[in-house]
């Protein structure tokens, strides 16, 4: 990193992306065909291509097609026929399948399944000759006047730049950093936290998802993307000190929460606790919204969970990075180097896109389907049963006018950063 100061060129931009996830991977190859000089720094020392499956629904397959990454994505999908219902003994109870008629909304399962790891590959191979990279460096700090941002790094460095984004995920410390002293917090919980790992795959592992409630508010999902590993997922209704804590403790500590809180929930529990035993890909989160009023300041922005993490029971917290991606580049590219007018328009344009998303997460539907007591679990299966036997799931589904990003369009974009077009 150098300490130079950006350097005037009519619409081009020097910007420095925070974070080289799906949304900061997007962002960056948008921006460099918009002609502008991109640099994304990750705090990993490589391309952090690991990760749980994610899926694209709606405007984040438009988003993806409109990169011309379509047939890549479909190349490496994860083949999950639907999803499957079973008790403690394992018995299926019912299975929603993938809608694939082409109309209609996503049920449970996408079309569009792949590993994050696949897509955040597949992002920066399409940006890497144009864009610089750095690993193993992050943004310590920042500061900011009317002509430039200026960057810390974590190796002692520094640098001048146009646009500082956080593309710095749900935990941004870029937004901690700008959002103004005494800003309300921006995390929206939901009472629900997650944990996932890889296990061996065996035999019986199908590629339909296999989910099992417990009582206590517990559900444990599995999901096989390969034919050697199975991912598990243990997801725990609870609201305490302590698992809203436990997430930023050692991993050991993490390992015994959950295993402390699972071990009687039945089914392959025993299997899936060996398993995380020996992980290395282990990985524990509370499941949250950030909603804020604030995803600007000067010549900082933010993009991405960053900016409005919907979480992954909204089923398009991917799909909404790729979208905020495209349409902050959109309106970089339009405005040129009017920050102000380009990022008061991100806001405007996307902000209604986001709230659509959001408003998927409902509280009361989550402790539907994570009932507390045995009784509640039967008539949980008893009822997702009969729904799936009167094909109610997959009606729905394909007479369905909007998917979960309502009817919100992908805006055009110009592709050009040198012009200033009103």
């Amino acid at each position: 990193m150098s300490d130079a100061s950006p350097e005037p060129s009519g619409g081009r931009l020097k910007v420095l992306i925070c974070g080289g996830g799906v949304a900061g991977q997007a962002l960056a190859h948008w921006l460099a065909r918009g002609g502008h000089g991109v640099t994304v720094v990750e705090r990993f020392p490589a391309l952090r291509a690991t990760g749980a499956q994610v899926d694209l629904r709606g405007q984040g397959i438009d988003a993806v097609e409109r990169m011309g990454l379509l047939d890549a994505v479909r190349s490496r999908l994860v083949d999950e026929a639907g999803v499957a219902f079973v008790d403690g003994r394992g018995r299926k109870r019912a299975t929603i399948m993938a809608n694939t008629s082409g109309r209609g909304r996503q049920t449970l399962t996408s079309e569009y399944e792949i590993m994050r790891g696949d897509l955040v590959r597949i992002l920066h191979e399409a940006t890497r000759q144009d864009v610089r990279h750095v690993f193993g460096t992050s943004v310590e700090r920042f500061e900011q006047d009317a002509r430039r941002v200026v960057a810390h790094f974590s190796d002692g460095s520094s640098e001048a730049f146009d646009l500082l984004v956080g593309a710095d995920g749900q935990g941004s410390r870029i937004r901690r950093a700008m959002l103004p002293p005494g800003a309300p917090d921006p995390y929206w919980r939901v009472g629900v936290h997650m944990a996932y790992w890889f296990v061996p795959r065996i035999a019986s592992d199908t590629g339909i998802r296999d989910t099992c409630n417990a009582p206590g508010g517990r559900m444990i999902m599995r999901r096989s993307h390969n034919p050697t590993e199975t991912q598990v997922y243990f997801v725990l209704r609870e609201r305490s000190a302590e698992a809203s804590a436990v997430h930023r403790e050692p991993v050991e500590r993490q390992k015994q929460f959950w295993t402390d809180r699972f071990r009687d929930a039945g089914w392959q529990t025993a299997r899936f606790l060996e398993g995380m035993r020996h992980t290395e890909s282990f990985y524990s989160q509370e499941v949250v919204q950030v909603r804020t009023d604030t995803w600007s300041r000067g010549r900082v922005v933010l993009v991405g969970d960053a900016a409005h993490c919907a979480s992954p029971y909204s089923g398009m917290g991917t799909s909404g990075g790729l979208v905020g991606a495209y349409v902050l580049a959109g309106r970089l590219n339009r405005h040129g180097r009017d920050l102000p007018t380009a990022l008061a328009g991100y806001d405007t344009v996307l902000r209604p896109f986001v709230d659509a998303i959001q408003a998927e997460v409902k509280p009361h539907l989550l402790r539907l389907a994570m009932p507390r007591s045995r009784r509640a679990v039967d008539a949980f299966h008893a009822v997702t049963a009969l729904a799936c036997r009167l094909r109610v799931p997959e009606l729905v589904a394909r007479h369905s006018k909007e998917d979960r990003g309502g009817d919100w369009q992908l805006p055009d974009m110009p592709v050009s950063a040198h012009r200033d077009v009103p």
